[in-house]
C-alpha cells in the first residue's frame, strides 16, 4: 500500500513540471471571484476653506478688466481714504523704492571685533601687511618711478637741486633726444635716455643712504667753498668701498641735513634724501635738538634765567625749550650747559649764552630728535643709521 502511495505521489509531481498542452493554452482562463468581502472605513478631511476677501475687495476684483491670458497678480494697498482695495499693478512708492535701491551704492560691512574689555567696536578691515621682499618686488616693478627731471638729476649725484636746474634751463639735459627746458618734468630713469652734457644717465639710481657723523672742529657742512675743509672729506673711506658694495651703481651725491658752524662739533646727518633733509630740517618738523655748551668764567642763577628768558634772532624771539646747568666733573673744570631749542636759527645757542653774558669755549650737539649720538663714536667717525633709528629721528618713511 505504501509502495503505491508513493509512486502515484511521483507521477502527480512529473505531471506538474510537465509543459501544458496546446489545449489548455487554448482555453480561456476565467477570473476566480472572490466569496469573501472585506470592508475598510477611510475617511477624508473636507478640503480646506479659502480665504474670502472683504466686501469693498470683492467689489474692486469684480471691476479689474485684465486682458484673456494675463496672470493677474493682486496688490492689497489702503488708499488716500484709508480703506484697502485691490489693484493689478504694484504701489507706486514701491517701484521709486526699487528704482533708487539700484541706484544706491553698496555699503561696505564693518568687521566688528570684541576687545578683551567685552565693548563691541566697529573697525574696518585692515589692509593685509606684506613682507618687506614684497614691498621692494612692487616699488621695483609696478610702482611708477616716475619723478622730476632735476630730482633725477640730484639724486644721480649730477649737481645739487638747484645746480641741476639751472643746468636744465641752458639746455644741457636732453630727454629721449629732445632738449627739456623744464625742471618738473616727470621722468624715469629706467625706461628714458637722459643725457647731461652728452653723458648718459645710468638708468638705476644709487639706494638711499642715511649717515651720522660725529663733526669735529674746523669743518664746514658745505661743498661749495675749496678752501675749506668740508666734513665731506671725512666719508673718504666711505666711498673708496662703495664699487665694492654696490658694482654698477653711480657713486651717489651726499649733502648735510642742516648746518653746524666750523667751530661746532657733534652730530651732523649726512644723507642723499631730500624729501628726509626737507622733512628734518623744516621748522615744521618741530624737532628738539640738544647741545652741550662748555663755557668761560662761573655760571649764576641769574645767568641761567637770562639763557631761559631768549633773545632775539634775525628779528624772531627764540626762547629755548629748557636749560640746565650740568654737575662739575673733575677732567672738566669749566661750567657746562644743556640746552634743548627746537627752532634751529644760525648760531641759535651761541646768541642765547652771548645774550646771558657769557662766553663759549666748546659747543657740541648731541642729540636731534629721539636720537642720540653714540658714546663710541668719536671724533670723524660715521655710522650708517638703521630703519629704527630714522623713526627716532621723526622720518615717517
Amino acid at each position: 500500500m505504501a509502495a503505491s502511495l508513493s509512486t502515484l505521489h511521483l507521477h502527480h509531481q512529473l505531471t506538474f513540471f510537465r509543459k501544458p498542452s496546446l489545449s489548455l493554452l487554448n482555453k480561456s482562463i476565467r477570473p476566480t471571484r472572490i466569496t469573501a468581502s472585506l470592508e475598510f472605513n477611510i475617511t477624508f478631511a473636507p478640503p480646506k476653506p479659502k480665504p474670502k476677501l472683504p466686501a469693498n475687495l470683492q467689489t474692486d476684483a469684480a471691476s479689474l478688466s485684465l486682458p484673456p491670458g494675463q496672470l493677474f497678480i493682486p496688490w492689497i494697498v489702503r488708499g488716500e481714504d484709508g480703506n484697502l482695495k485691490l489693484q493689478s499693478n504694484p504701489p507706486a512708492r514701491l517701484i521709486h523704492a526699487i528704482a533708487d535701491a539700484k541706484t544706491q551704492p553698496k555699503k561696505k560691512k564693518d568687521k566688528v571685533k570684541k576687545e578683551s574689555s567685552g565693548n563691541v567696536k566697529a573697525k574696518l578691515e585692515a589692509e593685509p601687511t606684506r613682507s618687506k621682499a614684497a614691498r621692494r618686488f612692487y616699488n621695483e616693478n609696478f610702482r611708477d618711478q616716475a619723478q622730476r627731471l632735476s630730482k633725477v638729476l640730484a639724486a644721480a649725484g649730477v649737481a645739487s637741486r638747484r645746480s641741476s636746474e639751472a643746468l636744465i634751463f641752458e639746455g644741457k639735459v636732453t630727454v629721449n633726444g629732445s632738449v627739456c627746458n623744464t625742471p618738473q618734468t616727470r621722468v624715469d630713469p629706467g625706461r628714458d635716455a637722459i643725457y647731461v652734457n652728452g653723458n648718459r644717465l645710468p638708468k638705476k639710481l644709487p639706494p638711499k643712504i642715511y649717515i651720522a657723523l660725529n663733526k669735529p672742529k674746523g669743518y664746514i657742512c658745505s661743498l661749495g667753498e675749496k678752501e675749506s675743509k668740508s666734513v665731506m672729506c671725512l666719508l673718504d673711506d666711505y666711498f673708496q668701498s662703495w664699487d665694492k658694495r654696490n658694482p654698477g651703481l653711480p657713486k651717489p651725491r651726499l649733502f648735510t641735513v642742516g648746518r653746524l658752524d666750523v667751530a661746532t662739533t657733534g652730530l651732523i646727518i649726512v644723507t642723499n634724501d631730500g624729501d628726509f633733509a626737507q622733512q628734518i630740517a623744516h621748522p615744521s618738523s618741530n624737532l628738539s635738538k640738544e647741545y652741550i655748551a662748555t663755557v668761560d668764567g662761573v655760571v649764576s642763577k641769574r645767568h641761567l634765567f637770562a639763557v631761559s628768558e631768549g633773545t632775539v634772532i634775525e628779528g624772531v624771539r627764540c626762547v629755548p625749550d629748557s636749560v640746565e646747568l650740568l654737575p662739575q666733573q673733575p677732567d672738566r673744570p669749566r661750567p657746562r650747559l644743556r640746552i634743548v631749542v627746537h627752532e634751529g636759527r644760525n648760531h641759535e645757542v651761541r646768541e642765547l649764552v652771548k645774550n646771558a653774558g657769557l662766553e663759549i669755549h666748546s659747543l657740541k650737539r648731541v642729540r636731534i630728535g629721539g636720537f642720540r649720538l653714540p658714546s663710541d663714536l668719536g671724533l670723524g667717525k660715521h655710522a650708517e643709521l638703521k630703519q629704527t633709528d630714522l623713526k627716532t629721528l621723526g622720518w615717517k618713511c
